[in-house]
This record gives C-alpha cells, structure tokens and sequence, in this order.
C-alpha cells in the first residue's frame, strides 16, 4: 500500500504560488501513480509576531484552494484554528486539520468532525503518541469516519524541537494513519528573532527515519523559494526537491 503525501506552501500567499505547486504536484502524481493531497493555510492564526503575515482569510482563501481542486483535480487539506471555520472549509476540503497546540479543544474537534472528513490531528509539542487517544475519542464520538495523527515533533528547552520516532508506532496503535510532518518537525520556534527559524538540511533525514519507524503518510511544505516564504521559509522545502524525496519513500 502507498504512502499517503501531504504537500503544499504553508500559506496562501499568491494564485500565481498556489498554481505553480500545484502543477508540480500533479506532475509527480501522474509519473508515480500516487495522490499526493495539496495543503495551504487560509490564515496562519498562530505566527510568532503580530505583524507575521497570515494569509487572505477564510471566504477568499477557501475560494483560491477550491479554484485549485477544480483545476488540478487535486484532493485538498487546510487547517482550521476556529469551530466556526470547520463548516465553510469541508465544503471545499477534503482533509480538515487541527493544529498542534489546539489538539485538546474539544469543540473544535466536534465542529471537524460533523463535516464528515477525514480529520488530521496534529500530535501537540507537549504530549506523547499515547496521550493522543484522547483528541481521538473526542473526534471519534462526535461523528468522524476517518482520523489521522500527524507527528511534529516535542519542544525540548527553549526555541528547539527534537522528534521521539517511538511516537509513531504508538499512535499507530490508536489509528491506521500516521503522518510525519517532516518539515515542522525541524522548526526552532520563535528562535528567528520574532519568527520561527528551522533547518530544512533534516527534512530528508525526518522522513526516512519515519519511515523505519512505520509512518504511514509523510506531510511537506514546499515553496519554488522558501527563502522569500512569507512563513515558515526556513523549514519548507524546495519543491525542486519533492520529487526526489517521494521517490525514496516509494521505493
């Protein structure tokens, strides 16, 4: 069974940005026969400054991805930070997910989960694998069909994450589907003086170790330039790179 991808910038910062990713991704996906699903934020809701640049909003952006779905026929995932984005963003989603540190919110794991989507939790910095049979339940109980867990890392210290691989097969035992967020993991919050910085030279070695770990799915963000990203440059990847990196989790 193939892995299942995740792929995309990690905010809607131009029509012109999401077409050239998402053209990219349907070469990959014809050449390899796989899905990859095609990820951006609406709105990055949880930046380090308050002058962080956050994305065009929930009406215009869920319009630019679905503009995306219909001309690319590609399967879409976003990110909601509010109960009340849940039900706008299953009309054109087909993967809703919740971020990290808003992984215990009880009502906005409900709201995803009456969409009838799959549901993509995202393990918080501050729990273990295990503790994620909780967020699980909640989503589980109020209706979802289908929930993944994506692994992103733990804070260790102050501005640095540090991956425990053991997470995975733990979750594995709590669902089918287990992503590794093979880019955030390499994160250093906060450490960019009033931005996230990261390491992007580890995401190959992110997802690989993943890999022998039993993770079921692999979850990128790619720019054509991070380093003129307007978020998370750092960390994503070159989508130059993608291509080279799936088919070594592939083969």
């Amino acid at each position: 069974m193939k892995p299942i991808f995740i792929a995309g910038p990690c905010v809607i910062e131009s029509a012109e940005l999401l077409d050239a990713v998402a053209r990219e991704i349907k070469h990959i996906n014809s050449v390899h026969d796989i899905d990859i699903i095609f990820k951006s934020s609406f709105d990055k809701a949880n930046r380090t400054s308050i002058n962080s640049y956050r994305g065009p909003g929930l009406k215009k952006g869920l319009q630019m991805l679905g503009d995306i779905k219909e001309k690319y026929g590609l399967r879409i995932l976003t990110d909601i930070h509010e109960s009340y984005q849940a039900e706008a963003a299953g009309e054109v989603c087909d993967v809703l997910q919740i971020p990290a540190f808003l992984c215990r919110q009880t009502d906005l794991l409900i709201a995803a989960a009456k969409t009838g989507k799959t549901v993509n939790i995202k393990k918080a910095q501050f729990l273990s694998g295990q503790d994620m049979r909780f967020p699980v339940e909640k989503a589980k109980e109020a209706g979802a069909k289908k929930v993944w867990l994506t692994e992103r890392g733990n804070s260790f210290g102050y501005n640095n994450l540090v991956v425990d691989f053991r997470n995975i097969p733990d979750m594995l035992e709590i669902v089918e589907t287990v992503i590794m967020d093979c880019t955030h993991s390499v994160q250093r919050p906060g450490a960019g003086g009033g931005k996230t910085s990261g390491d992007r030279r580890f995401v190959p070695h992110m997802a690989l170790a993943a890999k022998a770990f039993g993770a079921t799915g692999y979850f990128f963000e790619v720019h054509p330039d991070p380093e003129k990203g307007l978020s998370d440059g750092p960390n994503m990847l070159y989508l130059k790179d993608l291509e080279h990196i799936v088919k070594q989790l592939i083969d």
